[in-house]
C-alpha cells in the first residue's frame, strides 16, 4: 500500500492551503474531505462577503471556496471526497493507518487535523412546530440574497453570520430587523456598527417567543420578548432567518487520543496535538495568539505542514523557500509566461 507523506483530513480553508503549502516543501500528500465537495464550514455561507484575506478584494465565499481548490491542486495532491476517516491507527514503525467508514485503509507518516468544529449544524430554534417551517420560510443558512428580495425578513442571533446576513441583506430586502438575546452583538465591530447605522430595524435583549401562520404552511407573524421584563411586540414577516451557533459533532476523533475541549484540541508550538505526527490547523486548534480569521488559517497551516515536514525530516530546512524563488514553482511559471504571450 501507498504511503504518504502527509495525509490532510478536512477540506475547508485550513486544509486546501496546508495541501497547496506541502507541495511547497515536495510533500507527497493526500487530502480527505467527508463531505463530497471542498469547502467546509464555508459552504454554509457562498453568499457572505469575504473582506478579510490579505491581498484579495471582497468575493463572495463561493468564489473563495473556488480559488482555494485551485490553488490546493497546484501539486496535484490526491483529493478524496465523500469519505469519513472514522479510526486512526499507530504502527511499529511510526506511521499511520486512516480507515474511513467505507473501509479503505490509507498509509501516511503524517496527519494534518483541519477538521473545523467537526460536523457542524446549526442550532434549531426551539419552538414546538417550529421544524414544520423549514421547507418554507424559516432558514438556518442564507444561500441566495435574490430570495429575499423585497421581502420583510426577521433574523435572530447575534453572532458575525446573523450581523453579517443582516448587513448584506438590508438593501436587497424590504425591511430587515434583527432580535438577540443580548445588548451586545458578537459581530466584528465595524459591522455591527454598520448594521446600526443602516436601515436594519435592532431590538434587544429580545428573543423570538412565538410563530404564527395564517395558512399553517409559512410564518406571517413572529412574537418576540423581551429577555427581562417579558414585554413582547409582533412583526409581520415573509422570512424568519435564525442563527444560534452551530451544534458540533466530533464523531470518532474524540477516541483517537488527542487531547480536546469542547471545541478545540491541544497543540504546542510546532502545532503537534499528543499524538506524535499529528498536527493541527484552523477552528479544529487553540493556542496563545491564536487568530480565528481565514488568513489566520493560512499560517496555521503553514506551521502544521512545516512541523509534518521536520517530524519526517528532522533536518529539513525550517521553511519552504518563498514561493519567487522556490524551484517547484519554475516550470509553473514558464507555463503562465508562454501563456500571455
Amino acid at each position: 500500500m501507498e504511503c504518504f507523506d502527509v495525509t490532510i483530513i478536512g477540506g475547508g480553508p485550513a486544509g486546501m492551503y496546508s495541501a497547496f503549502y506541502s507541495g511547497m516543501r515536495d510533500m507527497k500528500t493526500k487530502l480527505i474531505e467527508a463531505n463530497e465537495v471542498l469547502g467546509g464550514r464555508m459552504l454554509h455561507y457562498p453568499e457572505k462577503m469575504i473582506w478579510d484575506v490579505g491581498g484579495v478584494t471582497p468575493m463572495p465565499c463561493e468564489k473563495l471556496i473556488g480559488q482555494l481548490e485551485q490553488q490546493a491542486r497546484t501539486f496535484d495532491p490526491e483529493i478524496i471526497l465523500g469519505e469519513q476517516v472514522t479510526h486512526l491507527s499507530l504502527q511499529e514503525d511510526g506511521t499511520y493507518i486512516l480507515t474511513t467508514a467505507s473501509g479503505e485503509q490509507h498509509w501516511t507518516k503524517t496527519v494534518i487535523m483541519a477538521v473545523g468544529y467537526g460536523m457542524i449544524k446549526p442550532a434549531k430554534l426551539e419552538i414546538e412546530g417550529a421544524e414544520r417551517f423549514e421547507v418554507t420560510n424559516l432558514h438556518y443558512t442564507v444561500q441566495e440574497l435574490e430570495v429575499f428580495r423585497g421581502k420583510h425578513v426577521l433574523i435572530s442571533g447575534g453572532g458575525d453570520s446573523a450581523v453579517d446576513w443582516a448587513n448584506e441583506l438590508e438593501p436587497v430586502a424590504g425591511s430587515v430587523t434583527i432580535v438577540h438575546r443580548r445588548n451586545e452583538f458578537g459581530g466584528h465591530e465595524r459591522n455591527v456598527v454598520r448594521m446600526k447605522e443602516s436601515s436594519v430595524q435592532v431590538h434587544t435583549p429580545y428573543k423570538v417567543e412565538k410563530l404564527h401562520s395564517a395558512d399553517g404552511e409559512t410564518i406571517s407573524q413572529v412574537t418576540v420578548a423581551h429577555m427581562e421584563s417579558g414585554e413582547t411586540m409582533f412583526f409581520d414577516v415573509d422570512a424568519v432567518i435564525v442563527n444560534h451557533g452551530m451544534k458540533s459533532d466530533f464523531g470518532p476523533v474524540r477516541n483517537w487520543g488527542i487531547k480536546m475541549g469542547e471545541w478545540t484540541a491541544e497543540v504546542d508550538e510546532q502545532l503537534q496535538t499528543a499524538l506524535p505526527g499529528v498536527f493541527g490547523a484552523g477552528d479544529y486548534i487553540d493556542y496563545t495568539n491564536k487568530v480565528r480569521l481565514i488568513a489566520g488559517t493560512f499560517t496555521d497551516a503553514v506551521q502544521a505542514v512545516n512541523g509534518a515536514k521536520r517530524f519526517i525530516e528532522p533536518e529539513a530546512d525550517q521553511y519552504a523557500m518563498v514561493s519567487s524563488h522556490n524551484n517547484r514553482f519554475k516550470e509553473k511559471n514558464r507555463a503562465l509566461g508562454a501563456a500571455e504571450e
